[in-house]
């Protein structure tokens, strides 16, 4: 079994909290530290809600280091109708015991990737890019050092969930998302277009419960949640399921079709603030960008059951 090394980047968020408990439990991923940032909610929440995540899934060994506050030139955004005001949908928060790792969350990017070999760090952003465009800033040899980066984010056919044409995380900070993509390394960008193939319905949302771990049946809360939001203010019945994507996409990237491409993000029009353009016209051979245009529903969620179930 190849075991790859992985730094997860993200603002919890109930489906962030559905990728940790994926990514804690897996055994072919080496999970060197969580950074949060602020997006779902304030980065004092985002790094609460990781470290309440990390000790349910008793993985206390892993860092978590708490990042930016607020993106490179924006006002903060929130999405908490979507995930409860703490961000744990209906999960009652409290004061984790586990401690926050040292140093803030762009240094323990570069100093976690540039001390290991070159391209063997996976970095998995579910949330705005804000960490990761500041690290790259920081240390300007991170992009050529960096394994792969796989974004949730972004949207083409799909269209937006916070605009006509954006997607949140993008939308959230879209100069960070411009410096991602054009620094050089490489990109696999799961947006809406394939995480709403994806859905939690009724009986994959009882599969999970049905795992005996805190973990699942917290998992379980929060996708509940999620699905009565989705009722409630899309008018859907089976709430796309984002985050996880990425951590299926490290474990089974056989479960996604891709295409390369060049993506840029548009940062100058409040119209069309965090589009993302993909280009699928590129050179296969150079692409350094890939975008998922399929995604195999169940097979993400039976991955989820089976990793948990593995754990428990």
């Amino acid at each position: 079994m190849t075991v790859q090394s992985l730094i997860i980047d993200c603002d919890p968020g109930v489906d962030d909290a559905v990728a940790l408990f994926l990514a804690f439990a897996a055994p072919d991923l080496e999970l060197l530290a969580v950074t949060t940032v602020g997006g779902n909610v304030p980065a004092h929440l985002t790094q609460r809600n990781a470290r309440i995540i990390r000790q349910i899934a008793g993985r206390e060994d892993v860092p978590v280091h708490r990042g930016a506050e607020r993106p490179l030139k924006r006002p903060p955004a929130g999405a908490g109708e979507f995930h409860g005001a703490e961000g744990l949908g209906d999960l009652e928060p409290f004061e984790p015991a586990g401690i926050i790792g040292d140093g803030p969350s762009a240094n323990a990017i570069v100093d976690l990737v540039m001390n290991r070999p070159q391209g063997s760090v996976a970095v998995a952003v579910i949330g705005p890019m804000t960490n990761l465009a500041l690290a790259m800033r920081r240390e300007r040899r991170l992009a050529e050092w960096l394994g792969p980066v796989v974004v949730m984010g972004g949207a083409r056919a799909e269209g937006g969930n916070i605009t006509a044409s954006a997607e949140f995380n993008i939308w959230a900070d879209p100069e960070a998302a411009a410096v991602v993509f054009g620094s050089g390394c490489q990109v696999i960008v799961l947006g809406l277009d394939a995480t709403h193939q994806v859905r939690a319905d009724e009986g994959r949302i009882a599969a999970i419960e049905a795992v005996d771990s805190e973990a699942a049946r917290t998992a379980a809360a929060l996708l509940r949640f999620s699905q009565r939001v989705e009722r409630e203010v899309v008018g859907g019945e089976a709430s796309p399921l984002h985050d996880p994507c990425t951590i299926a996409w490290l474990m089974r990237p056989d479960l996604f079709q891709t295409r390369p491409c060049r993506i840029e993000v548009e940062t100058n029009s409040d119209l069309t603030r965090g589009h993302t353009a993909v280009e699928f016209r590129v050179d296969p051979a150079t692409a350094r960008h890939h975008w998922a245009v399929a995604a195999d529903g169940q097979g993400v969620f039976d991955l989820i059951v089976e990793t948990l179930r593995n754990a428990a």
